[in-house]
């Protein structure tokens, strides 16, 4: 198992990219909007760890509604795993709920997946597949 990302929830993300960056030291490495899920991604290199600042660019999408309950922060923990489909059918025999049963094109051009953090110790658990 290996680390892909940890997702962080923010507001703003001229702000984050900012204080991730000239305050914390990381490096700006790919920053992009998807239109469909209403969000702005920033993925800063902290020393080998990718962190991605997630800013909602439209109201009323899952986002703003995750920062209305919960305000910023950990937002998920993404994993990289090597075949999508494979992966979601061990996790739901091992009795996580997904949240996307089907894998869809996130960031970066990757197929990802999500499974409810109900079944996750509280953490929603990103999958992702590396592009081919």
């Amino acid at each position: 198992m290996k680390v892909d990302h940890v997702g962080i929830a923010v507001r703003n993300i001229e702000d984050a990219v900012k204080a991730y960056t000239s305050t914390f030291g990381g490096r700006l490495v790919h920053r992009e909007e998807l239109a469909e899920e209403g969000v702005t991604v920033a993925f800063v290199d902290a020393g080998g760890v990718l962190l991605e600042l997630l800013a909602p660019t439209a109201e009323g999408g899952s986002l703003g509604r995750f920062l209305e309950s919960r305000g910023g922060g950990l937002h998920h923990l993404a994993f990289e795993v090597a075949d999508i489909q494979r992966a979601l059918r061990n996790a739901e025999r091992a009795g996580h709920l997904p949240v996307d049963r089907h894998p869809r094109r996130g960031s970066r051009g990757r197929l990802i997946a999500f499974l409810h953090p109900s079944t996750a110790g509280g953490v929603l658990i990103e999958l992702v597949e590396p592009q081919a």
